[in-house]
């Protein structure tokens, strides 16, 4: 009898303990779902994996404090272990992705609707994540379906996880013979005209006077000064278009007030042939 009431107990015990760590899991799920802006049902086994690692405990401790269930219990437990050390070595590519889907739901490296890049062939916007894999469509409309644990291992470039704003570098090269306080002009007055243009000074910069647009000459070139401009856009796929759109009117500009863009030159050395063959 003192042994049923102490079985009673303890599973007691477990369910109490059971239903605290679910309302707590199911809290965090749900907030961490909200801002991985993915369905929290996804993460449902998580509630039965809990479930039954507390009932596992109790029923061990049930049979290994019981004399008569004792060695019952070491046999079963010694058998379950040999089998669960065959399925957890079958299935240890599977559990890794889903441990490593579970680290994603806790430290958040990326949300659904975040651009990112992966590696230099896997870039574009995260689609999906599920327990097993992340969805990325890139920018070609294609799915990219990469595991969780191979994508927890990659160096993650996150346009998105802090501050979606981003500064374009975009380079021109004009002639030795150009005016180069002209060119930064235009160049400014260009990227400030564009829709997609983002004045990212702050408010004591704005004071100082500081340019919406820093443009600096980073190298002379073999036939060219090579100048840089800063621009600031809202994020990743409003900058593309922003640099594309200038680089089209930056080009009409320098055509019509005298900036010459320079290209290759090669000189030929035409040399006569010399009486005896040689040249």
């Amino acid at each position: 009898m003192n042994y049923m009431i102490f079985a009673i107990a303890i599973l007691m015990a477990a369910f109490i303990v059971l239903k605290i760590l679910r309302t707590i899991l199911n809290r965090y799920i749900r907030k961490s779902s909200e801002d991985l802006k993915v369905d929290p049902t996804q993460y449902k086994f998580l509630n039965n994996a809990l479930g039954f690692i507390v009932y596992f405990a109790a029923f061990a401790l049930i049979f290994m404090v019981i004399p008569p269930l004792k060695t019952v219990g070491v046999t079963l437990f010694a058998s379950a272990g040999i089998f669960a050390a065959i399925i957890g070595f079958a299935s240890q590519a599977a559990f890794s992705n889903i441990i490593s889907g579970i680290f994603i739901v806790i430290f958040k490296p990326f949300r659904v609707g975040d651009i990112v890049k992966v590696t230099d062939q896997s870039s574009g916007t995260i689609e999906d994540i599920t327990l097993r894999h992340t969805v990325i469509r890139d920018f070609e409309n294609k799915r990219l379906v990469i595991p969780n644990a191979v994508i927890s291992a990659e160096t993650i470039h996150n346009y998105n996880l802090i501050d979606e704003k981003v500064r374009n570098h975009i380079f021109y090269g004009i002639s030795y013979d150009s005016d180069v306080e002209l060119a930064m002009k235009i160049i400014r007055e260009e990227a400030v005209a564009h829709k997609n243009f983002v004045d990212n000074r702050s408010q004591s910069e704005k004071e100082r006077g500081e340019p919406t647009v820093i443009i600096r000459l980073v190298e002379f070139g073999d036939s060219s000064v090579n100048l840089r401009a800063q621009v600031w856009s809202k994020d990743p796929m409003l900058g593309f278009e922003l640099k594309c759109d200038i680089n089209q009117s930056i080009k009409k500009r320098f055509d019509r007030e005298g900036i010459e863009i320079p290209f290759p030159h090669r000189t030929l050395v035409y040399k006569e042939k010399k009486e005896g063959g040689t040249n």
